[in-house]
């Protein structure tokens, strides 16, 4: 009777628990849980929806009997596959040291990248802090780390941030042009679609002198040479070039060594002196100023402006003030003149004090533009002034900053004009005839800046390039010997034209395909097509060609151009293509915490209405 007794409380107290805490579940909404109960035990089982469901479930039945009694044998419904994580890399070098901070794919051989990195740096210089998850390998990853490391290679101090879209330099350069060279290969090289940005910044150069030269004459108002020591100052005087008439931008480069903080005051003042003069210049060296009025200007007007100028500047600097008087027509002054061909033939003509100057003015000459350039014509005059060598030789300097032009130099001015590739070759000059005639010598400066005479903004892009290189297949075939990889003698020449082409063009990724007709075995075929560009492609290293992103291959017979039926169809077919490498347009794949947001933003919309959620404003992240 009391095993009978027992089994009946037991079975008696199972079923009170289960019923309790199932109509409990019931009343929350919880109809997914199950509930049996084992002995004094409340077993929970089934799916929940989510953690705080299941939670939910396990504080209820608590309620109903004692929590410790409650089993939780529950499940949580599968959530949908987590996004994979934004795979990023944060390089720091400086010098011999870097740093690695960042999350890769677990698939990365590691080991070869740590190598590549160690080629910069010793490894016990390294700090590898790089954690790996395992998900599938972004597209074009490989292709940004490999550009991120040769941007890293190029700049010894600087950062760079990797990730499979976007590549981001921040840099220090040792100069300006250090800085121009390094964007301009770094962008020509990187893979299309990526996207790449560049901040480097380079030191300030030191000014020595300090100059500025502004110029207003019939031509209108321009700088050639334009100091400032600081962004403020810079917008300070090309504010007042442009009150008097100065159109279009202007450079002013920002440097070390202004002689005084007042440099922008000053420069304003004597700008603005310029304009009220209707014409003239007006050219700085540190703190001596030298303004030249046009000629014609009214002796009355000359002394009002230059007076209050005089008074307005600040003490250290000093004015020169000249008002030209217009001479009388006649043979003129005598003059030194030097052109400076296209092809780079120096002429000199005009008159040189003795033979001591002509001898000194040719070896200055030679050493500049080259022994087998230079000819002079000038005679000896013994009656030109003192000063008259410092005039030739200066002349001669700046006219080696130019392309191509002159330079011509008499007892009262200097003229240099022409063409050039460098654009702060103004700059240049104005500092170079300001340092070695004084800040109260009077010079004309007339050069203009052409961009297909800079050695890098000139360079051609790669569009261009394969245009060239195509232009030249077509006139002119690169053939071999039958049956044989071996280039035939009669289009090496062919291959000379294309390599003087790309040595032009810098860094490219470019693909050398070799194409044959139908005869013969396929395979036979496509062996062949790979050993001719081969060919191709070690011709042009043989003439110094940078082919660091050139690819041989060969395509057999897949590819025809013509029908390989006829004989003229056969010889098109059999062809050499140079083809540049164009990645793919890259997909814009969301981040991890644009992913985050956006399952937040739905999950959140479940709570509203319909209307609600199809009112609310979505956001963008790029």
């Amino acid at each position: 009777m009391s095993l009978v007794s027992a089994q009946f409380a037991v079975k008696l107290v199972e079923e009170t628990s289960e019923y309790s805490v199932r109509k409990a579940l019931d009343e929350n909404e919880l109809t997914w849980a199950e509930v049996y109960a084992d002995g004094l035990q409340v077993v929970l089982t089934g799916t929940a929806p989510s953690e705080a469901q299941r939670f939910l479930a396990i504080s209820t039945s608590g309620k109903i009997v004692d929590a410790a009694r409650v089993i939780d044998d529950m499940q949580i419904k599968a959530l949908a596959d987590l996004a994979p994580p934004r795979f990023s890399i944060e390089v720091l070098r400086n010098e011999n040291d870097i740093s690695l901070i960042g999350l890769i794919p677990a698939q990365t051989d590691r080991e070869a990248f740590l190598e590549r990195v160690g080629d910069l740096s010793d490894s016990s210089n390294i700090a590898d802090l790089l954690e790996s998850a395992d998900y599938s390998v972004p597209e074009r990853w490989e292709e940004a780390v490999e550009f991120g490391l040769d941007a890293l290679e190029a700049l010894p101090r600087s950062k760079v941030s990797i990730d499979a879209n976007r590549v981001a330099v921040t840099a220090m350069a040792d100069s300006e042009t250090q800085k121009k060279d390094v964007e301009a290969k770094l962008a020509r090289r990187a893979p299309k679609g990526l996207k790449v940005t560049f901040d480097i910044s380079s030191p300030r150069p030191v000014i020595t002198p300090f100059a500025l030269r502004f110029i207003q004459d019939e031509n209108g108002s321009h700088f050639d040479s334009c100091s400032a020591d600081t962004e403020i100052a810079r917008a300070r005087i090309l504010t007042a070039a442009a009150t008097a008439g100065l159109e279009g931008k202007s450079e002013c480069k920002i440097g070390l060594g202004v002689p005084t903080p007042s440099w922008a005051d000053a420069a304003s003042k004597a700008i603005a002196a310029v304009n009220a003069l209707k014409g003239g210049s007006v050219t700085f060296a540190d703190a001596d100023i030298t303004l030249v009025a046009a000629e014609g200007t009214q002796q009355r007007e000359f002394d009002r402006v230059i007076g209050e100028l005089e008074h307005a500047l600040p003490e250290v600097f000093t004015l020169h003030a000249v008002l030209p008087v217009v001479s009388d027509l006649g043979e003129g002054p005598p003059e030194f003149v030097a052109t400076l061909s296209p092809e780079g033939l120096v002429q000199m003509r005009g008159r040189l004090n003795d033979d001591v100057l002509s001898t000194t003015a040719m070896s200055f000459a030679t050493a500049r533009f080259g022994s087998t350039s230079v000819h002079n014509s000038a005679r000896t005059d013994e009656t030109l002034p003192a000063d008259w060598p410092l005039r030739v030789l200066s002349s001669l300097e700046a006219l080696s900053h130019l392309s191509n032009g002159s330079a011509t130099a008499t007892s009262e001015s200097i003229e240099i004009s022409g063409n050039t590739g460098d654009k702060e070759a103004k700059e240049k000059i104005a500092a170079l005839l300001s340092e070695k005639l004084g800040n109260k010598a009077r010079y004309t400066i007339n050069v203009t800046y052409l961009k297909k005479l800079d050695p890098i903004a000139g360079l051609p892009t790669p569009e261009e390039c394969e245009a060239q290189v195509a232009e030249v297949l077509a006139q002119n075939k690169i053939t071999f010997e039958p049956g044989s990889g071996t280039i035939a003698a009669g289009a090496q020449g062919t291959l000379d034209s294309i390599a003087a082409i790309l040595k032009k063009c810098g860094d490219l990724r470019m693909e050398i395909a070799g194409h044959t007709d139908s005869q013969g075995r396929e395979e036979m075929n496509q062996n062949l097509s790979k050993e001719r560009a081969q060919a191709v492609l070690n011709g042009l290293r043989d003439r110094r060609v940078l082919t660091m992103g050139f690819k041989a291959v060969g395509h057999g017979e897949a590819q025809p151009i013509e029908s390989n039926d006829t004989e003229e169809g056969r010889e098109a077919n059999r062809r050499i293509e140079f083809k540049l490498v164009r990645p793919e347009p890259v997909k814009e794949e969301p981040t991890t915490l644009e992913s985050t947001e956006q399952d937040s933003a739905e999950q959140g919309g479940e709570a509203q209405t319909e209307e609600d959620a199809e009112g609310a404003p979505s956001e963008e992240t790029d």
